[in-house]
């Protein structure tokens, strides 16, 4: 049996974004979340993975994003081991949590920007969450 492969394999991000990303607040949250990721860590590459846009360190994935018709949201693969002294992290997984924003006045940057931190330096530890490490 043959393999399946997305229809939005080898897109770009911003071709994703437009797209797929309903409203334009989500277009705008999109975008400076994109940028927020890029600055706490610019070696960053971003692709579309799993029909989402993945950002993933040399280590391996670690942050993705999606839209839903009235939020945002921003995930984590090891979000279950970020510090999070807000508990404003969402999910009851062993391993990802997530952020929902529902306006684009939602995000905290340098929060958002602490948690993108985090994420690459456990993905620097531990490696690929994706491998099952």
């Amino acid at each position: 049996m043959a393999k399946s492969v997305s229809p939005d394999k080898g897109k770009s991000i911003l071709t994703y974004r437009d797209e797929k990303i309903g409203t334009e607040w989500q277009r705008s949250a999109f975008d400076q979340l994109s940028a927020i990721i890029m600055e706490a860590c610019p070696t960053a590459k971003a692709s579309i993975k799993w029909a989402q846009p993945i950002w993933e360190s040399a280590e391996g994935s670690m942050i993705y994003m999606r839209s839903a018709a009235k939020h945002l949201t921003l995930g984590f693969w090891r979000g279950a081991e970020i510090e999070d002294a807000t508990g404003i992290l969402e999910g009851d997984g062993e391993r990802m949590k997530h952020l929902k924003f529902k306006s684009l006045e939602e995000i905290d940057i340098a929060l958002v920007e602490g948690f993108v931190r985090q994420a690459v330096a456990l993905n620097a530890q531990k490696g690929d969450p994706t491998k099952g490490k």
